[in-house]
């Protein structure tokens, strides 16, 4: 069952954020991950969720989604991110 990490960012230092953006995916890929929503304008139909910024990323599984999120690969480059963006990052299971 696929895995997925969602995060909802608020950017605060965008050129910081931009090397960040620019070194994930080549972390996604020898853990079988794809982004499937970066950024975009989200729209709130519902409720009072004020969000900048979503990022969706499907892996094969959670446990996949997990070994990738604490990889040495990525922890190598999620500290930019903690400088140059507020986050919300969370993990589902797929259907």
């Amino acid at each position: 069952m696929a895995g997925y990490i969602v995060g909802d960012i608020e950017i605060t230092d965008p050129d910081e954020y931009q090397k960040y953006a620019q070194q994930t995916a080549a972390t996604l890929k020898s853990y079988g991950g794809k982004f499937l929503v970066r950024g975009g304008q989200p729209e709130t139909l519902e409720g009072d969720w004020k969000t900048k910024r979503i990022v969706i990323i499907e892996f094969p599984s959670v446990e996949q989604a997990k070994i990738w999120y604490d990889s040495p690969e990525y922890s190598a480059i999620k500290g930019t991110r903690h400088r140059s963006a507020v986050s919300n990052i969370l993990i589902v299971h797929g259907v």
